[in-house]
Formats: structure tokens, sequence, C-alpha cells
């Protein structure tokens, strides 16, 4: 198994085992339902910023997507701290809408920054 794939599933792993580890704990009244809800979702948050400040680390051949890969990074790293703040600090419908945008608005930015690479690559070599 390579070390990515191990990461991502000691990262899937230990998501379920914090959630199950949260709902024990509230079964036994240390903590109430919103907690486990907001410690799950801020795990959720910081893996996505975990895998986005991760994409620019690994191999990629040409300049431009480098580019994209390093524009991708920091735009899913950023949402994903956003997204576990809001989960932590933010009233839970806020966390909902907000979280789910930003995450939403990260993935856009991505995408608009590959399409612009592909309009320049038609009219110009790649680097």
């Amino acid at each position: 198994m390579n070390k990515e794939l191990a990461a991502d599933f000691a990262w899937g792993i230990g998501i379920v085992v914090l959630a199950l580890a949260s709902t024990y704990a509230r079964r036994l009244g240390y903590i109430e339902g919103d907690t486990v809800t907001r410690i799950v979702m801020c795990a959720i948050g910081l893996m996505v910023a975990w895998s986005g400040n991760r994409m620019p680390k690994r191999f990629v051949p040409s300049a431009w997507a480098r580019q994209a890969t390093r524009v991708a990074g920091w735009s899913m790293a950023l949402s994903g701290l956003i997204y576990a703040a809001l989960w932590v600090f933010a009233p839970t419908q806020v966390a909902v809408v907000g979280g789910s945008s930003v995450v939403i608005l990260g993935i856009l930015v991505t995408i608009s920054y590959c399409l612009s690479l592909r309009n320049k690559a038609k009219t110009r070599p790649t680097p």
C-alpha cells in the first residue's frame, strides 16, 4: 500500500474512532449531542485542509499543472480550516451553511483557475 493511501485510510479510521468515542462520551453524559457533531465536523474540516495542503507537494509534470495544483492546495486548505473553525465557534445553522459554502467556494476557485489555464494553453505553449 502506498504512503498516500495509508494516510487517507488513517484519516478515515481516525474520524470514525473519534465519532464513536464522542458518541460514547455523550452516552456517559460527559458531552452533549451538539458537541459530538461539532467535534466530528471539525475533524472533517481539518482533513480537507490537510488534503489541500498535501496537493502541491505531489509530483506534477507540467508547470501549468503545478500552478493549478498549488491553487487547489491553497483553496482547499483554507476552505477546510474555515470549515473547521465554523464548526467549532459558529452556531450550528451558520456552520452548516457557511461551512458547505466555503468548501464549495474552494472547489469553484480551483475549477475556475483550471479553466483559465486551459484557455491560456490554447493561446500559447506550455511554460
